[in-house]
């Protein structure tokens, strides 16, 4: 590290947990982050404000007046851009330093495990089921640790499934494929908007954590949150031995 980096990350390096060393593996990273919306603006500036080298950006959507309420990335001046030039901006004005790959299209699975495996950690930042999965899908593939979160409403959850340990459920562990789950949407259900702050926060926290080594990662527990009382309750999960997506990884 030079003398900047050596100030700006100053106070990660006071860490006894993180010092140089972590906040070195956190300068060679490389985060894919899909979804530039509620959850993926925290999540990104977070990690680009931690240091994390390189971040890939995923989203085929443009930001909209709506947007604003919560997707603290984009401005009102950045109305009509694509949300990855507009996330990236907001990105390189914290940490220029920061290397971003803007990737705008709606990716399919072949595309996700190929942007997975070339990354250290993976962000789930999404709003729909079937992207989800076809994340959750790619990470198994490339094996990669995934960060998911979601938030609807005033409810929040987050956890880590990490299929290079043995023991850890993958997402269709958890919510199968071929389950009947309602889908809904911010657009439809509306969304407290420091939920999504919340969530993405903790899912860049998710990812520094197992980036640097340190810690005790979600893997195996799902964290939710009810933003009403501001309680959060845990859940333990399995790995499903039959799971159509990881039994065979």
């Amino acid at each position: 590290m030079d003398d900047d980096q050596l100030l700006r990350y100053s106070r990660h390096i006071l860490l006894d947990e993180i010092g140089i060393e972590g906040q070195e593996r956190l300068l060679a990273a490389h985060a894919l982050i899909v979804g530039a919306g509620g959850l993926g603006s925290p999540a990104a500036l977070y990690l680009a404000s931690a240091g994390v080298g390189r971040i890939t950006l995923v989203d085929d959507d443009a930001v909209d007046l709506t947007n604003l309420q919560r997707q603290i990335a984009h401005t009102t001046e950045r109305i009509g851009q694509a949300k990855v030039d507009s996330c990236a901006s907001a990105v390189h004005a914290i940490n220029p330093q920061v290397r971003v790959r803007r990737v705008r299209e709606r990716v399919t699975r072949e595309r996700l495990t190929s942007l997975a495996g070339d990354a250290d950690v993976v962000l789930d930042c999404t709003d729909n089921y079937a992207t989800r999965h076809a994340i959750n899908a790619a990470c198994v593939a490339a094996r990669r640790p995934l960060v998911a979160g979601a938030a609807i409403r005033f409810d929040g959850q987050v956890s880590v499934y990490d299929t290079r340990d043995a023991r850890s459920p993958c997402y269709a562990c958890v919510f199968p494929p071929g389950a009947a789950f309602e889908e809904v949407a911010c657009s439809t259900m509306g969304v407290f908007a420091p939920m999504v702050g919340i969530i993405g926060t903790v899912q860049a926290a998710e990812a520094l954590k197992l980036i640097a080594g340190i810690g005790e990662p979600l893997t195996g527990r799902l964290l939710m949150l009810d933003g009403r009382t501001m309680r959060w309750s845990e859940i333990r999960l399995t790995r499903d031995a039959h799971c159509s997506v990881c039994a065979h990884r």
